[in-house]
């Protein structure tokens, strides 16, 4: 249910529903479901159907493929959380022999291993896992195409090798753990690894006549972690709202944060169309806005989650068929309709509970050289930094409660910011990772690196 404040203008619902339709018909897919969520609810469900009478609604059952690896990610993250493990461990520390130990486990979420991309032959998306019943045979006997760490190759058995490391772990069923420690906390009762009726039958379109050829559904044994879960639009739609806001009864908001931050290099060819990768999710550049999410795709069915955290808009949309629609264009179109036709509406501004008597004296104007910054208070004690015109290197920083200040985002990400105070207790300066930040340009008091010059300021001779 959504309240009236929530509710989508017709405009809007119209726009979107228009969207599916296109892709459905232009996309010639036997069915297609979507959901928008904002503000943290569903506030939009719609679907397009080749059958009259027969719409599949938010509860109706897809294949996700590849959102399968978030999943698994984020089983990997928790256990991070909890200490049974580091990201820059080795595999080998924790599952040894499977000839593949020496990338670690965060380059294993990132895509960043040098494994390969797929499983020998055959195609494993349209056999049973059966026919790959140990890790060596999802890795065959050279599993590296690449030097580990070397550069961003997408890999799927790499996801197999996280699902075995889980299993490993906990001494229970990737699924099993899935189920426990994911699915029933977040309400994800639609959410499994066998299909659950209502479902949908996956189809292939033939693609020069409108006709259709039933795809196999496979269980994927081994490579399930990598791509075998169905899922509904409804309960996608929750799960956005955990990615973009957590849950301390799964990963907190912190864990999910780091997630969507870039963490492998990407290369030249995704560099231009705007694409990343974090630990266990893609970053896309669309449109001038920022989404995160993951794309799935297996015979019969393809699948899309992207989230504009900074809109507070996620969107969901899936179809049965093995090409069609572009998902990921439809969702990020979702997104921007509705991000653009209803922008969000700022929080009211309100005073802070409270502020710290050191942290308020640093607000204000700061200079590094000549470059001017504002550093402001934010809530829970925070600090913003940020240059007053133009663009430069800024972050916000979270309080260590010992008197500095650690960067949470890019150039200042993991530095320390401190502010120096001379011997009669008056502020001097900050560091900020060595550089020296002044309340006045190369202020001749503060111990500006090179010096100032014994001259000062002056006119062009």
């Amino acid at each position: 249910m959504t309240t009236p404040q929530e509710e989508l203008l017709p405009a809007t619902r119209r726009a979107l529903l228009h969207r599916i339709a296109t892709a459905q018909a232009e996309g010639r897919a036997p069915s297609l479901v979507a959901a928008v969520v904002r503000g943290g609810q569903t506030v939009w469900t719609g679907c397009r159907t080749s059958v009259d009478g027969h719409g599949p609604d938010e509860n109706v059952q897809y294949r996700i493929g590849s959102i399968t690896k978030t999943f698994t990610a984020v089983l990997v993250l928790r256990l991070r959380d909890e200490g049974v493990l580091d990201l820059g461990d080795p595999l080998e520390k924790h599952l040894p022999g499977t000839g593949a130990g020496e990338a670690t486990i965060a380059e294993l979420l990132t895509h960043t291993s040098g494994l390969a991309a797929e499983s020998p032959a055959p195609w494993w998306e349209r056999t049973p896992g059966s026919l790959r019943p140990e890790l060596a045979d999802v890795l065959g006997e050279q599993p590296f195409r690449h030097p580990v760490g070397r550069r961003h190759h997408y890999s799927n058995p790499g996801y197999s090798l996280l699902g075995a490391l889980v299993e490993q772990l906990r001494g229970e069923p990737w699924e099993e753990v899935l189920r426990r420690e994911v699915l029933e906390p977040l309400g994800l009762h639609r959410t499994s690894g066998q299909p659950q009726a209502p479902h949908a039958g996956g189809w292939a379109v033939h693609p020069w006549a409108d006709v259709l050829l039933p795809e196999p559904s496979e269980d994927l044994g081994r490579m399930a972690p990598a791509g075998q879960l169905w899922s509904t639009a409804a309960n996608l739609a929750r799960f956005a709202v955990f990615l973009a806001r957590g849950d301390d009864r799964v990963l907190s908001a912190d864990s999910v944060r780091e997630m969507r931050a870039p963490a492998a290099p990407a290369e030249a060819q995704e560099v231009a169309a705007g694409v990343a990768y974090g630990l266990g999710l893609q970053i896309l550049h669309r449109d001038g806005r920022l989404l995160t999410g993951h794309s799935g795709s297996l015979p019969g069915f393809l699948a899309s989650l992207f989230i504009s955290v900074e809109d507070d808009v996620a969107a969901v949309v899936l179809a049965n068929c093995t090409s069609g629609p572009l998902t990921t264009t439809v969702a990020a179109d979702l997104v921007r309709t509705v991000a653009e036709a209803e922008p969000r509406i700022p929080e009211p501004w309100r005073p802070l509970p409270e502020a710290d008597a050191v942290a308020l004296e640093l607000a204000g104007q700061w200079y590094w050289g000549t470059h001017a910054f504002a550093l402001r208070l934010t809530a829970g004690g925070g600090l913003s930094l940020g240059p007053l015109t133009g663009t430069g290197r800024g972050a916000r920083f979270r309080d260590n409660g010992d008197g500095t200040w650690t960067g949470l985002e890019g150039y200042y990400a993991g530095e320390l910011l401190q502010a120096v105070r001379r011997p009669d207790g008056t502020l001097s300066h900050l560091d900020l990772g060595s550089f020296v930040f002044t309340r006045q340009p190369y202020d001749e008091s503060a111990p500006v690196p090179g010096g100032v010059d014994a001259g000062g300021w002056r006119g062009l001779p």
